[in-house]
């Protein structure tokens, strides 16, 4: 009998399945399609275990479509643009062309490794100018629609690579790859205006059923829609032009607690203050080299400098509040002021605390005297420190109280006028947070005091990039005609080879002969645009391309509709937001210049965001005490090779800087493929994080030799015939076919994966003929093929099998097997198991008494006599009482 050798067999099958062009998407009007795609990878050098977990994912749904008759596209490409592209050919020396396809052939080979169902035919990188000439048509597509413009912004700028970046590249306040201190800067910036699809994006989410909720969440707070009241409030001897300062708020049932006016440090009137103040403009200056993500504000020191300058309260106009700019506010969301009300928002309440401004509360606890208690010493009104204040959500019922101030003593009047005043101010006393903003608005705008209005926390995407490895954004600026759009027949405009990078910021800038070209209106000089294009723009679209990426446009109006909608997204949690919120946008508007069917304006029908492979950590220290990390591969027993022992920290994400990846080439090497995509399925739910360690791996190997061993004794063992066990083994294998089929398709792999371990140990034991187990065995393999392919497919092929696996028609359960019809009842006496009786599934109870009765150990048990109790519970168990 031979033995499990993957070093063998995968390579063979891959060959195979390659020279039968098996994985080959073919539209076929005659078959449903299924497109199943993972989000593509960027294209660092090296595959990881996580990339093995996403990947053998999609490859089970894409192989079990396939065997269920499925016209299937499972195709693979490359997220090859981008600032760390740039920077390692910097560090290396050489073109990020040169870097990225070297990388790109590098984990294409180790893709091939791991025998994955992906059409290579539909292969392609961001990169190529083939794919980002496409993507510049567009552009120019979005531009003559209105869904491109150009403006001044305030942008996160890296000092050190001298480019925008993205929020999400700004951790705590650094430049992801520099580690230089982000400022905020205003730049000439491209935007998409997502901010049209707002309510579209928002209302859409409720029909994407098949998305996680968490997902789901995410978008919808992102989006943020909320009703709010602009108002303004009136500026007392401000400068010239400035004598009012609009405000939105979400909040209108707080005004009565306004303490302060915060206004962003790009407000015009802050700008304009700043001329005449030194110390304001380097207050200004200095919030600018903040980054403009709201959680890095967030968690950011509080800071406001004080103009000196007033407003009046809309409500009475001898009530003055102060304006100060402050740090944590942002121009481009509201109106860029907003009114603090430091007793109901944390940020404001330490914003008032810092400096000394009044804490005025609004709304209490409904029983005032408990949860309110005046500081006789405390005339400000500073009551941070009663019980019950905090924020309001849309369900607890609070009383409101809304205060008649007597401003120059500032104290509340007494409790019953607080009720009276309520009452014929906002009507009610007892309201809900909300039914208190609806009628703060109502009132504001009965008194002329403001108006409603429905915003958006969404802002417009910026697309612009001053960096040199991204797709050029096609267009001319001349000194006559302005910015012109490029002409479609000079796309794609390629980026120069010739760049140098020996100095900072974007290589296009600086470029002897790329950027003069003559206008394409009126043919004088003029110079194209240096920026790029965010690579967002380049991810938001690639699921389109696939469908027709030979195409001579960006894509062929069959193909899409043949193949849209991606039937299954999977991908990382990570990219919850953007990359889905831009994809969803980019295809719309795709549908709006005539790329996409009105069908595909979302594109993607089920999306599944997987867990994580983690690690332990191990480390020692050096002469100072500071870490030193090991690989696993380094550390045997938790001890190296020349017998140190290791701190072993528990389990955390991979990462290259901790040293605790695993390499799955030597993973592969060791035990093979299958191996590794056996155990990233096995362990954990797909949606949860899944921790790789050696034993498991060989757990693992070990299992896929035990179903080796079983299936070839089967094929080499004699034929004696039908046996009685022939019965009990074909329903189970019905029962594994139903399960199995339940578990991929609920992508509950790893429910899958415990069923097939428990057929695996009932047919190694099972005692039926050799044509039961032969019938058991080819499901077994078939079941098993979309999670270990290349063992499958030996092992189909020893057994007769017809044709490759693969493309074997799926199994199907039959639903009379699924029904046990007959049942074997334990039977207790006195509360220990004694014996069992085996009777039909619906033998009814009279019956099964008379057989328990007569069955030799209760009757010794009663020695002649007659039980105290007999209970029998259908299907389950007999209680016999003596």
């Amino acid at each position: 009998m031979s033995r499990y050798n993957a070093a063998d067999i995968e390579p063979k099958w891959q060959k195979a399945w390659a020279d039968a062009e098996v994985f080959t998407a073919k539209a076929d009007p005659d078959k449903p399609k299924y497109y199943v795609l993972e989000m593509f990878p960027y294209p660092s050098g090296d595959l990881h275990i996580g990339h093995v977990r996403n990947y053998t994912m999609g490859d089970v749904v894409a192989r079990h479509r396939i065997a269920t008759g499925h016209a299937v596209l499972h195709p693979m490409g490359w997220d090859a643009f981008g600032l760390p592209a740039e920077n390692a050919s910097i560090e290396r020396g050489i073109h990020p062309g040169t870097w990225t396809r070297s990388n790109i052939a590098n984990m294409k080979e180790q893709f091939a490794l791991l025998g994955l169902s992906l059409d290579w035919s539909r292969e392609f990188a961001t990169c190529d100018p083939e794919y980002y000439g496409k993507q510049q048509a567009m552009f120019l597509d979005f531009l003559a629609k209105g869904l491109v413009y150009r403006k001044n912004a305030v942008v996160n700028w890296d000092p050190v690579d001298m480019t925008v970046l993205a929020n999400e590249q700004v951790e705590d306040g650094k430049g992801w790859r520099s580690g230089a201190t982000v400022e905020r800067r205003e730049l000439t910036q491209w935007f998409f205006k997502i901010s049209d699809y707002s309510e579209e994006l928002l209302t859409a989410l409720d029909s994407l059923d098949n998305w996680p909720d968490k997902v789901k969440t995410m978008q919808k707070n992102w989006i943020g829609k909320s009703r709010g009241l602009q108002f303004a409030f009136s500026l007392i001897d401000g400068p010239d032009g400035h004598d009012r300062i609009e405000v939105y708020t979400t909040r209108p049932d707080t005004m009565l607690g306004a303490s302060f006016i915060g206004i962003s440090p790009d407000h015009p009137l802050a700008r304009e203050l700043e001329k005449e103040n030194e110390d304001l403009a380097a207050f200004n200056a200095e919030c600018r080299k903040m980054g403009t993500a709201e959680e890095e504000m967030e968690k950011a020191e509080k800071k406001g400098f004080d103009t000196g300058l007033r407003v009046r309260h809309p409500f009475d106009t001898a009530w003055e509040l102060p304006v100060y700019v402050a740090n944590f506010i942002l121009m481009d969301y509201g109106t860029g002021a907003i009114f603090g009300c430091p007793a109901h928002d944390q940020r404001d309440h330490d914003f008032a605390r810092k400096y000394d401004l009044p804490i005025i509360p609004v709304f209490v606890d409904e029983d005032y005297t408990e949860a309110v208690k005046l500081p006789s010493d405390r005339p400000d009104l500073d009551w941070s420190g009663a019980e019950g204040f905090g924020h309001l959500d849309g369900e607890t019922e609070m009383t409101m109280l809304a205060y008649a101030f007597d401003v120059e003593a500032n104290v509340p009047p007494a409790k019953n006028e607080e009720y009276t005043y309520l009452r014929g101010f906002f009507g009610e006393t007892r309201l809900t947070a909300n039914a208190a903003i609806d009628a703060a608005i109502a009132f504001c705008e009965e008194h002329g005091v403001g108006h409603g209005v429905t915003k958006f926390r969404l802002r417009d995407w910026g697309l612009s990039r001053q960096r040199y490895w991204g797709c050029p954004i096609p267009v001319v600026h001349c000194a006559t005609c302005g910015v012109v759009p490029e002409k479609k027949e000079n796309l794609p405009i390629e980026l120069p080879e010739d760049v140098t990078f020996d100095r900072p910021g974007n290589a296009l800038s600086w470029h002897p002969t790329w950027r003069d070209v003559p206008c394409p209106k009126c043919g004088a000089p003029a110079q194209r645009e240096t920026d790029t294009m965010d690579t967002f723009v380049d991810s938001s679209w690639y699921y389109a391309r696939f469908t027709s990426p030979d195409a001579e446009t960006p894509t062929d109006a069959d193909e899409a509709a043949y193949w849209m909608n991606v039937d299954q997204y999977i991908g990382g949690v990570e990219h919850a937001i953007l990359h889905l919120l831009y994809s969803r946008f980019y295809a719309r508007a795709m549908h709006a210049c005539g790329h996409l069917p009105a069908s595909a304006i979302e594109p993607f029908d089920a999306l599944f965001t997987q867990g994580m492979v983690t690690h332990e950590i191990y480390l020692t220290r050096d002469a100072n005490g500071r870490p030193v990390y090991h690989l696993p591969s380094e550390v045997n027993d938790g001890k190296l090779a020349d017998g140190r022992e290791v701190e072993i920290i528990p389990s955390a994400k991979m990462s290259k800087s901790k040293r605790n990846v695993v390499d799955p080439v030597d993973i592969i090497n060791q035990y093979g493929a299958d191996t590794a995509r056996w155990f990233v399925l096995s362990d954990s739910p797909p949606e949860r994080d899944v921790e790789w360690t050696a034993s498991g791996a060989d757990a693992t190997h070990r299992h896929l030799g035990r179903v080796w061993r079983i299936v070839t004794e089967i094929i080499e063992s004699p034929d004696e015939g039908a046996q009685p066990g022939d019965k009990d083994l074909l329903r189970e294998m019905h029962k594994t076919i139903h399960d199995v089929s339940m578990g991929i398709e609920s992508f509950g792999f790893n429910s899958a994966v415990a069923r097939l371990y428990a057929f695996t140990a009932t047919l190694g034991k099972s005692q039926a003929g050799r044509a039961a187990k032969i019938e058991a065995a080819r499901t077994l393999v078939q079941l098993m093929s979309p999670m270990t392919p290349h063992l499958a497919e030996d092992l189909w092929s020893q057994l007769g099998g017809d044709g490759l696996v693969t493309l074997a028609a799926w199994p199907v359960a039959d639903d009379a097997m699924l029904v046990d019809d007959e049942v074997t009842l334990p039977i207790q006496i006195n509360g220990k198991r004694r014996s069992e009786i085996t009777v039909p599934a619906d033998m009814a109870k009279p019956d099964i008494e008379a057989l328990v009765m007569a069955d030799k150990a209760v009757q010794r048990a009663l020695d002649g006599g007659a039980p105290k109790k007999l209970i029998v519970v259908p299907g389950r168990i007999v209680n016999v009482v003596v």
